[in-house]
């Protein structure tokens, strides 16, 4: 049974948002999609609710999206990454993806978001880029090694916290951003076979 991507947006775009829609599009081959945007979003404001709030409204989403009977996998950019991993304590589903984890908030590596990766048990791929400030990847890997559930790392060389690589390097790599997503549009198809 083919699975239904719930495809949580990070905190500074909504689902509309062009990078969403490109990725929604891409994601569409591996199953059914289904976008939504937290009540902040919903409602213009700019200021992400609090985490009780973006649970709540992540949960009210998962419910809706089970009642076609697919097996769930939740994908967040970002933020909608890191509520996917709080939904994940509270509901079952068949795997998380977090696309670039905002493991220190802020960029500050004193304040790291890694207490709910050590509490969940679901099986968890993160895509992550080397440039990503929000998330070193050497505190990544001690992280992964510490974590209960499966995990799995794919690297976006070169990749910023959107998963995009500057210009000038694909030209020296001979690649194409095309080339990079497709890439890791590999690794989700993976995952997504491995848990479902």
């Amino acid at each position: 049974m083919t699975p239904l991507l719930l495809f949580a947006p990070g905190a500074g775009a909504p689902s509309s948002h062009h990078w969403m829609q490109r990725w929604a599009a891409q994601l569409e081959a591996l199953g059914r999609v289904q976008l939504f945007d937290y009540d902040y979003a919903a409602q213009r404001r700019r200021r992400p609710d609090g985490l009780p709030q973006l649970i709540a409204c992540h949960r009210r989403a998962l419910a809706a999206a089970r009642e076609s009977g697919e097996p769930v996998v939740l994908i967040g950019k970002s933020m909608g990454g890191r509520i996917g991993c709080h939904v994940a304590l509270q509901e079952q589903v068949k795997g998380l993806i977090c696309m670039g984890y905002p493991l220190c908030g802020g960029g500050d590596i004193s304040r790291l978001r890694d207490g709910v990766l050590r509490q969940i048990q679901t099986p968890i791929l993160f895509l992550q880029g080397t440039r990503d400030p929000l998330c070193p990847l050497d505190l990544l890997q001690r992280i992964r090694g510490e974590m209960k559930a499966r995990n799995f790392l794919h690297v976006v060389e070169g990749g910023d916290h959107s998963l995009a690589v500057r210009k000038r390097e694909l030209i020296g790599r001979g690649e194409t951003q095309a080339e990079v997503d497709q890439q890791t549009l590999e690794a989700v198809r993976a995952f997504v076979r491995e848990v479902c």
